[in-house]
């Protein structure tokens, strides 16, 4: 009897070892995707950022397309229930003003819209960048609008062809 006990609890240890190192697997699997999922949604909008450098707005309808779509496939983790409702909300409103961004071709239309979108994103970037991505927060001085970059280099774009560089970096994740 004391054997088969010995035998069970052994075979139940090797069940328990054997789950944990599921979990383990289905965990870096899953931080892995999440990690690909912030890249996703954070490179839309570095790329929609460099359409209005570039003043081009049929890609930034295509970008602004594809940040609503990272978007929907995006699930915030790790927030209070307050948090939660806050990060949802300005989810809710960035794809609102990036769909609004995709259906006009309106540059001008496009940039007002891209000036609340980026302010809006700030506010939820540190749970959305990347763990291998810097981000930086910009200001052009002048106007006092705000855009997010990957590089501390400043390409304004909001007024390229006047004020291209000017701005200035005002926080970094």
């Amino acid at each position: 009897m004391r054997k088969l006990l010995i035998v069970a609890l052994l075979g139940l240890g090797s069940v328990v070892q054997a789950q944990t190192m599921s979990e383990k697997e289905v965990t870096a699997d899953l931080v892995a995707q999440r990690e690909t999922q912030k890249k996703e949604i954070t490179n839309s909008y570095l790329a929609l950022s460099d359409n209005f450098i570039t003043s081009d707005s049929v890609a930034a309808v295509n970008n602004a397309k594809a940040l609503v779509n990272s978007f929907g496939k995006f699930k915030f983790k790790k927030l209070t229930l307050d948090q939660m409702n806050e990060a949802t909300t300005t989810r809710k409103q960035i794809v609102e003003l990036a769909t609004e961004i995709a259906a006009t071709k309106n540059i001008n239309k496009q940039r007002k819209a891209f000036g609340v979108l980026s302010t809006k994103f700030w506010t939820i970037a540190a749970k959305l960048k990347p763990a291998d991505m810097p981000l930086y927060q910009q200001v052009c001085p002048m106007t006092g609008d705000v855009w997010l970059s990957g590089s501390k280099e400043i390409k304004n774009p909001y007024f390229p062809k006047n004020m291209l560089t000017c701005g200035e970096v005002k926080a970094s994740l």
